[in-house]
């Protein structure tokens, strides 16, 4: 698939100073609201500092592709917010952009490293082959009044939002050992 027409994810990472984080946290707010105004956003997930585990904000943008991305990221909008926030952070955010199912195995504030695509491969089959079965079993017993159509499309809906924010970053730290081996 060409790169243009794979859904896109952007991590930003950006230490915020102290005393400034009820501002940034309004900030937040805005500039999330302006991001859903633009073609082909997604969603925006904000990952807050934990004490003594990350100090930074990761903030998750998700776009279906390249193209519509790049209009929010070059936009005077974006630029304007950007502004709006140099005198609350510490620094230049940090920008890692990930296309495709490259963000399931990315690790949030941490340089992008991408497994080998076999791996990958491997851990997305495998997590999709137990779900399926999971779900086959236990979901759709219940659903069986529904026409057959209607059963795959709650299935497939359930099965992506189980797999990309419970299943996926879950494998992915379980097997980091394996997946980032030198």
């Amino acid at each position: 698939m060409e790169q243009d027409e794979q859904f896109v994810t952007v991590v930003i990472s950006q230490l915020v100073k102290a005393e400034c984080e009820n501002a940034y946290e309004a900030w937040l707010k805005d500039i999330t609201s302006v991001a859903r105004t633009y073609l082909g956003h997604l969603g925006t997930n904000v990952i807050r500092p934990q004490l003594g585990v990350r100090n930074e904000y990761v903030i998750i943008f998700r776009f279906d592709n390249y193209e519509n991305l790049k209009v929010w990221m070059t936009s005077r909008d974006r630029e304007y917010w950007l502004n709006q926030a140099q005198s609350l952070v510490e620094s230049d955010p940090y920008v890692q952009q990930i296309c495709g199912l490259e963000a399931w195995f990315s690790i949030p504030g941490q340089p992008l490293k991408t497994p080998p695509r076999y791996k990958t491969a491997l851990l997305t089959w495998a997590a999709v082959f137990i779900l399926i079965n999971i779900l086959s079993t236990f979901l759709v017993p219940l659903l069986r009044g529904l026409p057959p159509l209607i059963i795959s499309l709650i299935v497939t809906i359930l099965m992506v939002v189980l797999l990309t924010y419970v299943v996926m970053p879950r494998v992915s730290r379980l097997f980091s050992w394996w997946l980032y081996a030198k």
